[in-house]
């Protein structure tokens, strides 16, 4: 029984850290070449840099802190928004 609590327990630990590998370093790439890597990712995001600090900030924060993580959120909801026009 100990067996599998220390395995979920450290499979838990090795999930998210994994996962913020990767949010790490599709964050990165968004942020520094501003394009984000997929076609689905590609044509729906108007904004990539701001996705990409989004999903650092969100990477950041799944296990720091819920408030990074929420801007996180926020910034990449931002990144999918388009500009605004005002043509009246």
């Amino acid at each position: 029984m100990a067996l599998g609590v220390l395995l979920i327990v450290l499979g838990g630990w090795a999930a998210v850290a994994a996962l913020q590998l990767a949010g790490t370093a599709i964050g990165m790439y968004a942020l520094i070449l501003g394009r984000v890597p997929g076609r689905w990712l590609q044509r729906n995001v108007e904004h990539p840099r701001i996705w990409g600090a989004g999903a650092l900030f969100l990477a950041a924060g799944v296990s720091y802190s819920s408030t990074v993580a929420i801007i996180g959120a926020g910034l990449i909801t931002l990144g999918y928004l388009n500009t605004p026009t005002f043509n009246h």
